[in-house]
């Protein structure tokens, strides 16, 4: 299975998310660190990326072999993260194929409706532990 982190700024949120990605499932998942910026491929490669890519062109090439997508809300928000979504990014993910886990965490003046407010490693663990491997189980 192949899993792309999208994450921009400082590569916080796609860190966490990688690094409980390689301790629940190893090597038995590919995990591509997409930055928006070199910064952020850097932290998330270091975080423990199989590959990692910057930018908008790299981006939309790698989501189209993703089979699930995991980053911040921002990323299917045009000019989310200071700009560093740009518009063709945010469709392009919207727009794929692949399973998308979206953390509702935003900057932008976006609040999704009805969603309980979690810490970050609480809803990475939700995501990691409970629907990647409802994934995993069904292929």
């Amino acid at each position: 299975m192949r899993v792309c982190v999208i994450d921009g700024q400082g590569g916080g949120i796609g860190s966490v998310i990688i690094r409980r990605l390689k301790e629940e499932y190893g090597e038995g998942v590919e995990v591509l660190a997409l930055g928006s910026n070199a910064i952020a491929t850097a932290q998330m490669m270091k975080a423990g990326a199989n590959r990692g890519a910057t930018g908008e062109n790299a981006i939309l090439v790698s989501i189209q072999q993703a089979d699930v997508i995991i980053g911040p809300l921002g990323i299917v928000l045009a000019n989310a993260m200071m700009g560093e979504i740009t518009p063709a990014v945010a469709a392009g993910v919207a727009a794929c194929g692949a399973r998308k886990f979206l953390l509702p965490l935003t900057q932008e003046n976006v609040e999704v409706a009805g969603v309980t407010r979690e810490p970050l490693p609480h809803q990475v663990d939700h995501i990691v532990k409970v629907r990647l491997k409802e994934m995993l189980d069904h292929v």
